[in-house]
């Protein structure tokens, strides 16, 4: 079996060496050793470039521009069922749980950045048993060759990696007697393959007749990795600057001819006249001549077409770059409309909305299989997590098979204000919310930051609730003059306020101190004429019965808040 894994990965390299060599010489530009790629481009007195490496520039911006991570919420079936919502806010939690666990957003720097550059970006499940939760890595797309089906599902993922025998059997000092052997010195690169499908996982040493480190049955069942791909023509993987090394080289080179034309000009020979019979060199020396202005050093003088060419050369570069001037603060256009602004940031924009829709793809599809791995895996066990909900801190105990529930369902949104700047996304937002095109739950989840919707939309009831509650408190006072008009007694009422307020400097909630405030007195009980106390009130009596006193305050007494509140009126 393990002879087989080795000959397809074989395959897989050999199909995909076009698609190495591209990753091999972007990398080693970026790396700043131009001279690599294209030998013999540069002397011995300037054997590096004398520009910035722009597209190592480019890349790093583009990519901390793609890196923020979208929203992660889980949508109820049913959004008028309380305990549908409620579950779908603990799925929620969880997956922004495989979210922080996995540091999902450090790992996005570098992930953006593979993804530009190499055009690919893989990532796999991994299973933490000390922690007992499935983990998310993004994976260097460099020598890793995934096999992806026609529906883009993945199949199988094979990853290459080099390392020296004496490193290797440091980590495998089971092996050591293997792997050294054959006279293997220390510092020889051995190749070591990692293969994963959803039967096996297995890690083996090819030049060491297929040794075998690591092995081990997928417990899923299931392929655990997936791989979003940069769109191309041709279906291959190319990256975001594949196309623009030349252009990168002739600036180089260009800069190092427009030096060494200054050093030329500046240490020119000098032209005297005839009369000139000794020349003395360095500085302050002094030329004796009946004809001075004829003494200079001969001009050696640029054409301007140079200067033009160096211009065009960095417009090609941003263009195949697509790498706007706005991003280096080179703007001509105007900055009071921002039309102009806009529209050179245009390309740059829609780069970064394609970009997020392939991440939301990839990261909907990890989250579920977390969700999975995690019933399957480690279903009975209760666990704890912490985490935050809008700066909020909380602690959650769940158990996968209770709360997941075989719901492995995710919306991944970034919003869609995410292309827009701040200020236009919230008017887009607010009118389309105003004209009833959208409801608030959808709005919420498509904000360009991430919020708990279910949790944001309590507390903005409680907040309502508290701002009823505070202006009912605020109304019962404008009873006390008339109360005081029609002869009653408003103390009571002033003592209930005045509670309230010493209630909240003590930092009691409001609800508390109004209920406990306006709560009446339990009125005395009071038995009717002609019978005695602890006597049903209905019994006969001399004149016949006598009915009970009618319901409410007694006169003199507090009156309740209900009363209080409809002699308000409108």
């Amino acid at each position: 079996m393990i002879d087989k894994i080795a000959a397809k990965v074989d395959r897989l390299r050999t199909r995909n060496a076009k698609r190495d060599s591209r990753m091999r010489d972007v990398l080693r530009v970026r790396q700043g050793d131009i001279g690599g790629v294209f030998p013999g481009s540069f002397s011995d007195d300037y054997p590096r470039p004398l520009i910035a490496n722009f597209i190592d520039v480019a890349a790093r911006d583009l990519a901390e521009a793609m890196a923020p991570l979208p929203a992660f919420n889980c949508s109820a079936t049913n959004i008028s069922s309380d305990a549908q919502r409620k579950a779908a806010d603990v799925r929620t939690r969880i997956a922004n749980f495989y979210v922080s666990n996995s540091d999902l957003q450090l790992q996005m720097y570098k992930g953006a950045d593979w993804y530009n550059t190499f055009g690919q970006l893989p990532a796999i499940i991994e299973l933490d048993y000390q922690d007992m939760a499935p983990r998310i890595r993004l994976l260097n797309p460099w020598n890793v060759y995934p096999e992806v089906d026609r529906f883009g599902r993945t199949i199988s993922l094979s990853q290459v990696m080099s390392m020296q025998a004496e490193e290797l059997a440091a980590l495998y000092p089971e092996f050591r007697g293997a792997i050294m052997a054959d006279g293997t010195r220390p510092t020889t690169s051995l190749d070591v393959i990692k293969y994963h499908d959803k039967d096996i996982d297995v890690l083996f040493i090819p030049s060491k007749k297929n040794l075998v480190l690591s092995l081990a049955a997928n417990p899923v069942g299931k392929c655990l990795a997936r791989v979003a791909e940069r769109p191309s023509i041709d279906g291959e993987a190319r990256g975001q600057f594949d196309d623009v090394l030349a252009v990168q080289l002739a600036r180089a080179r260009f800069a190092i001819l427009q030096i060494q034309a200054a050093e030329k000009s500046v240490q020119a020979p000098i032209s005297v006249p005839q009369d000139v019979q000794e020349i003395a060199l360095g500085p302050d020396a002094i030329l004796r001549s009946q004809n001075p202005q004829a003494i200079r050093r001969v001009s050696l003088e640029l054409p301007n077409g140079v200067f033009a060419e160096s211009a065009q050369l960095e417009r090609e570069l941003r263009q195949g770059a697509r790498y706007p001037e706005t991003r280096t603060g080179d703007i001509s256009a105007s900055v009071i409309t921002g039309r102009g602004v806009q529209a050179l940031q245009a390309g740059f924009d829609t780069q970064i909305k394609s970009a997020q829709a392939t991440f939301a793809r990839l990261f909907s599809e990890m989250i579920s299989l977390a969700f999975e791995v995690d019933e399957k895996l480690f279903g009975n066990a209760e666990k704890t997590i912490k985490g935050s909900d809008d700066g909020t801190p909380y602690i959650l105990k769940y158990r996968p098979s209770r709360d997941i529930k075989g719901d492995y369902t995710i919306d991944v949104q970034y919003g869609l204000m995410s292309g827009l700047d701040p200020n236009r996304a919230l008017i887009f937002g607010l009118q389309a919310r105003s004209d009833k095109l959208i409801s608030r739950d959808f709005l919420r989840r498509n904000l360009p930051f991430n919020v708990n919707v279910t949790q944001e939309e309590q507390r903005i009831d409680i907040e309502e609730m508290r701002d009823a509650l505070r202006q009912a408190v605020a109304s019962s006072a404008i009873a006390i003059p008339q109360m005081a008009a029609q002869g009653q007694d408003p103390s009571n009422l002033i003592r209930a306020i005045a509670d309230v307020v010493v209630g909240r400097q003590k930092g009691q909630s409001l609800e508390d101190v109004v209920s406990k405030a306006f709560t009446p007195e339990p009125q005395p009980e009071v038995p009717a004429a002609g019978v005695a106390p602890g006597m049903g009130q209905t019994a006969p009596v001399e004149g016949g019965p006598v009915a009970a006193p009618a319901a409410g305050p007694m006169a003199g007494g507090a009156p309740d808040l209900n009363s209080l509140l409809a002699a308000i009126g409108a």
